[in-house]
């Protein structure tokens, strides 16, 4: 496996002292943020569709540093009722899925997005029981009317141009479980796969190693996030995991976002990159920084120390004690 950075984190510097950053870091991968909620700070998408010159250019600057694009990502909400931003989330989809595969970038990642209750709406919906039955009846709507037909489309498209789509699982989207994006991927093809970022199951209840496990033994892991999520059991028993406090209460909220280490320990992320190796998953670890008590500097080395200590890097030995 690799180790590589959601590079959003480093938006205040150009693309190439970005690059230096990582590579001075001794990282392995970009992850890059095309559009919409990730913004491109590093990727002039539009530009870099319209000249082959400026492609290379672009790709030359990160191989000579060695290093790797391990994914294009444009989290938006391509289904939502805002008419306006589902088009922008939508075109910037398609043309982030074009680029990665004029670059050979493998993967995109994004979000499934979250649709309206009915074809009037104007915000997103997010059903999250299904009692009374009308959350059902929304929750039904969505996926037939507009959670399947769009990413039905989308993944052969991807498809089309030799790209995996990984969706990641996080709240507040219609795919945000092991079982929802192995049903949207049931729907679909096997394009449509996942962003795994464990930081989003802590606080749904959801063990990672479980997640891993039963997602790569279907070969539906493409891309991985590093990110912690620190558990307060007070906060919980007041608040409850759907706390809709803003980020920003660290005192009050059930759970919060944190660097590598310190929401789980060590030993619980050696076990997710033992699970990952395990069921076969020998791609790229990439940290994300979102934790809101520490610098992006301390964050991120923070996660660079830990994930180093943990991540499997070298290919099995033969089993010569056996």
């Amino acid at each position: 496996m690799k180790l590589g950075v959601f590079t959003v984190l480093f938006a205040h510097l150009s693309f190439e002292e970005m690059l230096d950053k990582v590579k001075e870091a001794g990282l392995h991968a970009v992850e890059i943020g095309t559009g919409n909620y990730p913004g491109n700070h590093h990727c002039p998408l539009d530009e870099l569709l319209e000249d082959e010159a400026k492609r290379k250019d672009y790709l030359q600057k990160v191989s000579e540093r060695n290093l790797i694009i391990s994914a294009f990502s444009c989290h938006g909400n391509p289904i939502s009722p805002e008419k306006g931003f589902a088009r922008e989330s939508d075109e910037t989809l398609r043309k982030t899925i074009k680029l990665a595969s004029l670059l050979d970038v493998p993967v995109v990642n994004c979000f499934s997005g979250t649709a309206g209750d009915h074809e009037e709406a104007k915000y997103p919906n997010w059903p999250v029981t299904p009692w009374p039955n009308e959350y059902g009846d929304v929750l039904k709507w969505q996926w037939e009317n507009k959670l399947i037909p769009y990413w039905k489309e989308i993944g052969a498209y991807a498809e089309e141009h030799g790209v995996k789509i990984g969706l990641e699982l996080h709240g507040g989207f219609l795919v945000h479980t092991p079982y929802t994006l192995l049903k949207l991927r049931a729907e679909t093809n096997n394009a449509i796969g996942a962003n795994l970022d464990p930081s989003h199951l802590w606080w749904q209840g959801i063990d990672p190693v479980g997640a891993i496990k039963i997602l790569a033994k279907e070969n539906a892991i493409h891309h991985f996030h590093a990110k912690d999520t620190y558990l307060d059991r007070d906060n919980i028993n007041m608040y409850g995991l759907t706390d809709m406090q803003p980020y920003g209460e660290v005192q009050t909220r059930a759970w919060t976002f944190r660097s590598v280490g310190c929401g789980h320990d060590v030993k619980e992320w050696s076990d997710m990159m033992s699970a990952l190796r395990t069921y076969g998953y020998d791609y790229v670890v990439s940290i994300e920084h979102e934790d809101p008590i520490m610098s992006v500097e301390e964050g991120f080395q923070r996660a660079v120390t830990n994930l180093k200590s943990v991540l499997i890097e070298e290919t099995s030995s033969e089993m010569w004690w056996a």
